[in-house]
């Protein structure tokens, strides 16, 4: 992967070490310092694409009008702002530039704020904002303030076009509406993408020149998370934008922190239920085929006391990354507490669930984990060995009454591979 390289222009050295160790080690990304216009030349003038943004002083020995600024921007850096230059007109000037922000260096909370936004940029690249507006002025002027802050943009020219638009990219994280389009309004709109796109999955500001406190108060009451009166300062606009995503970001760490076991990355116990009782329900009615495996890794407490719970855990990561990396798309494995692990897989026949199931148990017993033991000799030398892992695991074909009935059966199905040896697969 190509290393993210920040150009910090800052003539005060000791301040630019100070942001550039704090972009270091928060973010891992590389940064360069240059003191001077002319030290700038020399770093950008022929890798200027090696740079994913830069932190830009205003003042500097060789450039007190902002030249620094035209520069990098001309080479196509985002850029940031970073100074102690204040001052409406100053303010405004350089926003008009369509640099990335404008931070004014007044406290370590600027530092802060500063490494926060460079990542929210780094993260935005990947993020789909959609524009539905009837104008073609406005929605060109928000794809412009959008792209700057490294937006994929979409464009819509109202509410019917919009939902056609969700339906070819339902990975769309935030809309802003206009309130005044023909044919659908932008209450009709947000009312429309609430009944298949939740507040929590993707965020909905409205905007409109006609703003009150009445119009606003009806977009929330829609669905809207947030609204904007036209005109808007590019910071406010900006701002708002930043917020609405980082609170979506917010949630769904939230939400993965309830449904995924905090050491292996997979689902956890709670959430396989949650879900699985759902497609459970659906196999009832006959729409699909279902199998339930539980996976147990064999002799685990000895790996624990043999070599460590450090050992043991990487173990445990093994194999979670080994079912998740080979299971389908459609299928759901999670951690059901201690060496255990469950699977449920749809529309798999019973002869090819054998076949799997045996051929992820081989794979398993390939990997490999070095570990570390100490040989009780004088000194209590330390020598590094690899370890393999082998699992059993029963697998049930057969729908029962409940969900629950399924995995008691796949369980004592396990019991039997246990019995029969260990590193085998028992199937019904």
């Amino acid at each position: 992967m190509r290393q993210v390289r920040i150009l910090v222009v800052e003539d005060s050295k000791m301040f630019a070490n100070v942001i550039s160790m704090e972009i270091r080690s928060r973010l891992g990304f590389e940064c360069k310092i240059a003191t001077t216009l002319e030290e700038t030349r020399a770093l950008v003038e022929n890798q200027a694409s090696d740079f994913f943004m830069a932190v830009l002083d205003l003042n500097l020995p060789d450039a007190r009008d902002e030249e620094i600024v035209d520069y990098v921007l001309s080479k196509g850096i985002p850029s940031i702002v970073f100074t102690g230059n204040f001052g409406d007109d100053i303010r405004e000037r350089i926003l008009s530039k369509d640099v990335v922000d404008y931070i004014l260096k007044e406290s370590t909370q600027d530092v802060d704020y500063l490494v926060r936004t460079i990542f929210r940029i780094y993260k935005n690249q990947s993020i789909k904002v959609m524009v539905v507006d009837d104008s073609s002025v406005t929605r060109t002027y928000l794809k412009k303030l959008l792209s700057v802050q490294k937006f994929i943009v979409l464009e819509a020219p109202g509410g019917t076009e919009g939902l056609d638009m969700l339906k070819q990219n339902p990975d769309i994280k935030l809309i802003i509406t206009d309130y005044n389009m023909p044919g659908m309004d932008g209450f009709q709109f947000v009312s429309a993408v609430r009944k298949k796109f939740p507040s929590d999955r993707m965020a909905i500001i409205g905007i409109s020149a006609h703003g009150s406190g009445i119009l606003s108060a009806k977009f929330l009451k829609k669905g809207a998370n947030d609204f904007v009166n036209k005109p808007f300062a590019k910071e406010e606009f900006n701002c708002r934008i930043s917020q609405n995503i980082d609170m979506l970001e917010y949630i769904e760490a939230i939400q993965d922190a309830s449904n995924k076991d905090y050491l292996t990355g997979i689902f956890n116990r709670r959430y396989f239920f949650d879900l699985g009782r759902k497609i459970f329900e659906n196999a009832r009615r006959g729409n699909l085929e279902m199998i339930i495996a539980m996976i147990d890794i064999d002799h685990f407490k000895k790996i624990n006391d043999t070599y460590g719970h450090e050992t043991g855990d990487t173990a445990l990561k093994v194999v979670a990354e080994m079912v998740s990396g080979n299971i389908r798309k459609a299928d759901m494995v999670a951690r059901f507490g201690g060496e255990e692990f469950c699977v449920l897989a749809t529309n798999m026949k019973k002869e090819k669930a054998f076949i799997f199931f045996d051929d992820l148990r081989k794979r398993i017993q390939e990997e490999k984990i070095k570990t570390k033991t100490i040989s009780h000799t004088p000194g209590n030398s330390t020598q590094e060995t690899e370890l393999s892992l082998t699992v059993s695991i029963g697998v049930t074909t057969q729908l029962s009454n409940t969900l629950e009935r399924m995995i008691n059966n796949a369980d004592e199905l396990l019991y039997r591979a246990k019995q029969s040896g260990r590193n085998c697969v028992v199937i019904d």
